[in-house]
């Protein structure tokens, strides 16, 4: 029909100029607008196609901010809680490390003796115990020894072992062959109590350091078979 050959050029006009507005509005070109002659009849087949045009003209979607590229990943940084652990004072270091591969002195490579040059005060005597390495070895004395008084060698203790004078902190005492430590003994007058059961005791039983095997040095004298008189204290070995 003549009416809609004309309808068809109309609409193929208006779509190819809104084609080409599109275009220029894409180059930074001002739109321009397309004036539709009074007399033209744009039907609706017309008027879907421009629609269909102007939605092809529209200006593409930006990506959201908040949204992830493809191929992109967005971790937050990791959250520690764990609070650090306080290190050791030199004073622990000193009192509980062990030098790497160091062996402790044993009853089997020691030797025991005293000096009482020490002195003493109101019925007390001083005296420096003294453990000397007889071993090929370099050993570890580190902490007190057990001592206590005995019958002889073989002998059970007498009364109380001596007990633990802690004015001088631990310290690890490293003996090469020969080298000696020594810790201070005292040793109180048994007839300083009234209520002693006084008995004679042989020597001095001696227990190394974290150590079951003990030395006997004999050292004649008195002890008090009352397991509640304390008669030895002991302090910790330092170099001697």
């Amino acid at each position: 029909m003549p009416g809609s050959s004309r309808s068809g050029h109309q609409i193929t006009a208006v779509a190819r100029g809104i084609v080409d507005s599109c275009h220029t509005g894409r180059n930074g070109y001002a739109m321009r607008s397309q004036r539709i002659s009074q007399g033209f009849v744009i039907t609706t087949a017309a008027a879907a196609a421009a629609a269909l045009m102007l939605t092809a003209c529209g200006p593409s979607q930006s990506q959201t901010p908040g949204t992830t590229e493809p191929g992109t990943t967005s971790a937050s940084p990791a959250t520690t809680s764990a609070s650090q652990t306080p290190s050791q004072t030199p004073s622990s270091l000193t009192s509980t490390s062990t030098p790497a591969g160091q062996a402790l002195c044993k009853a089997g490579t020691l030797a025991a003796t005293t000096d009482a040059t020490g002195g003493g005060a109101a019925g007390s005597v001083y005296m420096k115990l003294i453990l000397t390495n007889t071993g090929t070895e370099p050993c570890l004395l580190r902490g007190f020894p057990g001592v206590s008084l005995a019958n002889d060698a073989a002998g059970a203790p007498i009364g109380a072992p001596a007990k633990r004078d802690e004015a001088m902190p631990a310290a690890d005492v490293l003996l090469a062959p020969g080298q000696a430590g020594s810790a201070v003994l005292r040793y109180t007058q048994a007839g300083n109590y009234s209520d002693c059961t006084m008995v004679d005791a042989a020597g001095y039983r001696i227990y190394p350091p974290e150590d079951t095997a003990s030395l006997f040095l004999a050292q004649p004298t008195q002890a008090c078979s009352n397991a509640g008189i304390e008669l030895l204290t002991i302090g910790a070995f330092q170099p001697a």
